[in-house]
């Protein structure tokens, strides 16, 4: 079997990265021979689809940054705290942070301290397959109220209220997690109101 062909059978749920083409030892010039045919595309660095197939944005935002993560809004939708469709992304990225991200229109980029980073972070499975890094829901709620000026009132509210409610918080977690992050009697303070 040829390079090229080889490529077109490593696609997994229609994505292909650059590291997947390298930890099979082909050469990454096949990559570029066949999208000089037309048979994948190019749609983030590294980051390919074969020709015709629908792009999935979170894939293809995720794959800019390997310390990418959906939170806030984004991770609520995921969640099921928020029917919103993302037309922008949140994503949390180390500070000091300096790529493309930042450069993408459809993207609000919040930042946190490296070592809180990778706080409650987990892998969710999309629709389609593929697996990206999003914020459990504790964490999620802990972001919205650290950053509640720069969410939507209305979703806010929403997710503060289905969560108190909810059988999958883990309230052991959030108050964990509002620790760490130095939130914790404003957590406390938003969930007393509920009570």
């Amino acid at each position: 079997m040829n390079y090229k062909n080889k490529i077109l059978n490593l696609f997994t749920n229609g994505y292909l990265t650059t590291k997947v083409v390298n930890d099979n030892n082909i050469p990454t010039i096949y990559l570029t021979k066949l999208v000089e045919e037309n048979k994948i595309e190019r749609v983030g660095r590294g980051v390919y689809v074969k020709k015709g197939e629908l792009v999935d944005e979170f894939m293809v935002l995720q794959s800019k940054s390997h310390n990418a993560i959906y939170s806030n809004t984004t991770a609520l939708y995921l969640h099921g705290l928020s029917d919103r469709i993302p037309i922008r992304y949140d994503i949390t990225i180390n500070s000091g942070y300096n790529g493309s991200l930042q450069k993408e229109d459809n993207v609000n980029l919040f930042y946190t301290k490296k070592e809180l980073l990778n706080l409650g972070v987990m892998n969710y499975k999309l629709n389609s397959g593929n697996i990206i890094k999003v914020y459990d829901l504790d964490k999620t709620i802990c972001d919205i109220i650290k950053n509640k000026k720069r969410i939507d009132a209305e979703i806010y509210n929403k997710a503060i209220r289905e969560y108190f409610y909810s059988k999958k918080k883990n309230t052991l977690k959030l108050y964990e997690y509002a620790k760490k992050m130095n939130i914790y009697n404003k957590v406390r303070d938003t969930f007393e109101v509920l009570r």
